[in-house]
């Protein structure tokens, strides 16, 4: 049996928006076996089929590979809620991916995997952390994907605010403007480096100047009930927030594990239905167990 181990990826970093992502502590994982039929577990009922996208990535490994599809059982065991701006899709693009070379006993390219990854998903800020761990600036550039990782400053202390509503990447992408301005567009360049910068230095201040967003933020806000409320909570503990990818989920960081807990005690009196918990940076990636 092989086993999968993928981590959450928050996504955008507000002015990161397409290009970055960090990988977090909440995983996906998938259990890759011999059958006699394909059998998929751990899904709903409709996506267990060859339209399941854990075995459309696993096919597309395979091919990649130039191998037959074998019959497999897929079991999967999820603690990454669907649709809420935490890369569920993505960790199921890379544990079928990476499922194939493991099966086919082909040394996993971690660089390769992002590429077939890429193709299945669009674009690599949420692949290019789930594969490589960390916080990863990922882009395509003349049909190859340039990676950069940068360092987080371990002072940092990270919340995942979970509402207990999905945000279809549609309706985000949907929101969105089609045009920015020249000086919008100064302005997030200046501060996605101010946001590097940050990250690694661990200056909070600096940091809640650099999330402040022009590009996605503001609309896609529009879409998340009760943000206004956490944010101004985050604002009062002298924390920073950002919507995570396309939301619904909204990450606070804070530079204490008092103002954590606080953070935490506070929103979870607020809105009690959410998901409100700490996640750590996940450095490693990927996890392939054989077993």
């Amino acid at each position: 049996m092989i086993r999968i181990k993928v981590p959450a990826t928050s996504a955008n970093l507000a002015v990161g928006y397409d290009c970055m992502g960090m990988a977090v502590n909440l995983y996906n994982t998938f259990e890759f076996s011999p059958s006699d039929v394909l059998r998929i577990n751990g899904c709903p009922k409709d996506f267990q089929n060859e339209d399941n996208l854990v075995y459309r990535a696993f096919l597309k490994g395979c091919q990649n590979l130039d191998q037959e599809v074998p019959k497999v059982a897929i079991q999967i065991k999820s603690d990454i809620p669907v649709s809420r701006g935490l890369g569920s899709s993505a960790t199921c693009i890379v544990a079928g991916i990476v499922a194939a070379y493991v099966w086919f006993h082909v040394p996993v390219n971690h660089k390769d995997v992002l590429k077939l990854a890429n193709e299945m998903e669009g674009h690599p800020d949420n692949v290019a952390p789930a594969i490589f761990g960390g916080l990863c600036m990922s882009f395509v550039q003349d049909g190859e994907i340039e990676l950069i990782n940068y360092p987080i400053n371990q002072d940092y202390r990270f919340v995942a605010i979970i509402p207990n509503f999905k945000v279809s990447t549609e309706a985000a992408r949907s929101i969105l403007p089609h045009e920015l301005s020249y000086a919008d567009v100064t302005y997030q360049v200046s501060h996605s480096l101010l946001l590097v910068n940050a990250l690694a230095s661990g200056e909070l201040n600096k940091l809640k100047i650099a999330l402040q967003d022009k590009m996605q933020e503001p609309y896609r806000q529009k879409l998340i009930k009760n943000y206004v409320e956490v944010k101004k909570i985050c604002d009062k503990i002298n924390c920073a927030m950002y919507i995570s990818g396309s939301g619904s989920t909204l990450m606070g960081i804070a530079d204490s594990d008092e103002k954590q807990k606080l953070m935490i005690k506070k929103i979870t009196e607020h809105l009690p239905a959410w998901r409100v918990e700490p996640v750590q940076v996940e450095n490693q990636g990927v996890k392939i167990e054989v077993l």
